[in-house]
């Protein structure tokens, strides 16, 4: 890798998502987006890597791929390990620490491979190794074929330093981001959230629609790299004015705990001004004034939360205020139970894939505008 040339940036996204996120880095104008298992590529130099960890709202971490070779042995695998050139990505001041998955390869045992990479990173470059703040190098060995990557975002992208409350089963900023572009929301109308617990899908939203680069208030492990280019970062960091505050954002639920998490949620991340949370049953729920926009929703499901019998009184009742209540806005809804999104009674589109949550596995049902 040189520091002139491109190469290969994956962006880590759940299983269900990568298409997604291919949208998303596509009109952010990231080059070549490809959806790939498990995340998408891109190509791009520093400045990239810096840049998608900065706004991409749905990836969950920006992996950089710094080398690839075969090894069939774990000899070969360390003479080949220190022909890598460390010293053009990592510093000798920083702990490494390397993570290893083995699969159909001579090399089997990912300890004993990592050992062996660990101890060329510290004869070659001198870098001490493990602990805590340590910079991830991620190891593939696929078919004899060894791929080297390195985790430049640390903290997974979802922690954006917002968010010091959460619920009980808080949906990840990053899968709220890509199910609100799922729905085609595009920062130019309102969204209401009736169950919004700690304010997440609002307060995505009032991001979105300010122009707020999700990344903008966190650090970053690419920050240890020796390519990190601390002037550089700061200028691609310099906030942009603020778009201005047209549509609003709703988020309602039945818990004081819960308006009072996503009301702090809100003022942290800067949005306060564009948000409204009241505490509000759903039965009580009143169409905001203004034009139609989107109510996203991610109700419980009965798997950890709730008794699921008691939860189809919910989800009908849900159904109920929506279809009398919001003719013209369109419903976006997160649930692992299809039987409890069909209990809405709402006009479904075909269901988007199943996503990965928490143990479970989740699907964004979507509607067309109410009649």
């Amino acid at each position: 890798m040189t520091a002139a040339a491109p190469f290969e940036i994956f962006l880590a996204a759940l299983p269900g998502l990568e298409p997604l996120l291919a949208e998303e880095a596509r009109a952010a104008g990231f080059a070549a987006p490809a959806a790939v298992p498990g995340g998408v590529t891109v190509t791009g130099g520093w400045p990239e890597v810096w840049r998608a960890n900065l706004v991409l709202r749905g990836a969950s971490r920006v992996l950089v791929r710094i080398g690839a070779f075969r090894a069939f042995h774990l000899a070969q695998l360390d003479k080949r390990a220190r022909k890598v050139d460390w010293a053009a990505v990592l510093r000798p001041d920083r702990p490494v620490r390397v993570e290893v998955q083995c699969r159909a390869s001579k090399i089997y045992h990912a300890r004993a491979a990592a050992q062996r990479i660990e101890r060329a990173i510290a004869e070659t470059l001198g870098a001490p190794i493990g602990g805590e703040e340590a910079i991830a190098l991620k190891v593939r060995i696929d078919d004899n074929l060894v791929t080297l990557s390195l985790d430049s975002s640390g903290e997974p992208l979802h922690r954006r330093g917002h968010k010091q409350a959460v619920g009980k089963a808080p949906l990840r900023e990053t899968m709220a981001a890509l199910f609100l572009r799922a729905c085609d929301f595009d920062g130019q109308e309102p969204v209401l959230d009736p169950m919004c617990g700690s304010g997440t899908f609002p307060i995505e939203a009032a991001e979105i629609a300010a122009g707020l680069a999700p990344g903008r208030d966190r650090s970053f492990a690419f920050e240890d790299f020796a390519s990190f280019d601390a002037e550089a970062w700061a200028a691609m960091k310099a906030p942009a004015p603020a778009i201005p505050a047209e549509a609003r954002f709703f988020g309602s639920d039945r818990d004081d705990g819960a308006i009072r998490m996503a009301t702090a949620n809100a003022a942290r991340a800067g949005v306060a001004d564009r948000t409204d949370f009241r505490r509000q049953a759903v039965s009580d729920l009143i169409r905001p004034e203004g034009p139609a926009g989107l109510v996203m929703v991610n109700p419980p499901y009965g798997a950890r939360i709730g008794d699921r019998k008691l939860l189809f009184a919910l989800y009908g009742a849900l159904g109920v205020t929506l279809r009398d209540r919001f003719a013209g806005w369109r419903v976006g809804l997160v649930t692992s139970d299809e039987g409890l999104a069909r209990a809405t009674a709402l006009p479904f589109l075909p269901p988007a894939p199943l996503v990965a949550h928490g143990g479970l596995k989740v699907r964004l049902f979507r509607t067309a505008p109410l009649p």
